[in-house]
């Protein structure tokens, strides 16, 4: 089962090239379930999410409906005590149980910084991520080039956790477009190729400014169809949200893989 959807929804500009022009903020996650069965939430990074916002999202979609939800930066990024990132841990693990319960939750994603690279305490941290998040499923993305190795594979399958394939610049130290799976479920981002904005912008949501062409996302069909024959559940999501690119882009690509 191959499952796409875009990284996040309400976006202001989004209204023209994928929300008709009038469409209030409240009425996005109503209109874009009519056309997506998944959605990663990205906001959950930078906020703590609330326990009754997910319930809420939980209500407003279908039953077949799936989140794939990013985990809050002090948890990836932030450097704490162990007790500090436990008590994290069990907030965010609180929040998103209206999600669990509903069986609405596709995974976690664990997003980690570029200057997170394979080192002795990185590992630790992997280990302790899973030690906080004993059952439910998580997908580990990395920044650095360096981590693609069997050796980061075969230990992210020991712990049973996802690595996260990516579609991005072609730059020294990026992760290439590696097709790899370590966990339920599979797991794609499509980040644009803007390599201009990457390291030099005004804002971050700048080197996500990218639309792929059809025939750049047809690369990606024999890769995704190779995933979604090895796992249960392939989820594809498109993070280039800038101007509505993503949802544009995860269009083309249901109608590329054939997908309902």
């Amino acid at each position: 089962m191959i499952l796409i959807g875009t990284s996040g929804f309400s976006y202001d500009d989004w209204r023209g090239p994928f929300f008709p022009e009038a469409t209030p903020r409240e009425k996005m996650l109503d209109f874009y379930v009519r056309e997506f069965s998944l959605v990663e939430l990205n906001y959950t990074y930078y906020t703590m999410p609330a326990e009754k916002t997910m319930a809420s999202f939980a209500r407003r979609t279908p039953p077949a409906f799936s989140f794939s939800v990013k985990l809050h930066k002090s948890l990836t990024h932030e450097r704490g005590t162990p007790e500090q990132a436990s008590a994290a841990f069990q907030a965010f693990l609180k929040a998103i149980r209206p999600l669990v319960e509903e069986g609405k939750l596709a995974c976690l994603l664990a997003q980690y910084p570029w200057s997170f690279k394979p080192r002795v305490e990185s590992y630790q941290s992997l280990r302790q991520l899973r030690e906080n998040i004993i059952d439910l499923p998580v997908v580990v993305e990395f920044r650095n080039a360096s981590w693609v190795s069997q050796t980061t594979f075969e230990f992210l399958r020991s712990l049973k956790l996802g690595f996260c394939c990516v579609d991005e610049p072609n730059l020294p130290g990026l992760v290439p477009p590696v097709c790899v799976a370590t966990a339920e479920p599979a797991y794609v981002r499509f980040h644009g190729r803007n390599a201009a904005a990457w390291w030099k912008h005004g804002d971050a949501s700048e080197r996500y400014n990218y639309l792929y062409s059809l025939e750049e996302l047809a690369e990606w069909k024999p890769r995704l169809e190779k995933l979604d024959s090895a796992l249960n559940k392939t989820l594809v999501l498109f993070n280039n949200c800038h101007g509505g690119n993503a949802a544009v882009n995860a269009r083309m690509m249901k109608s590329l893989l054939g997908v309902e």
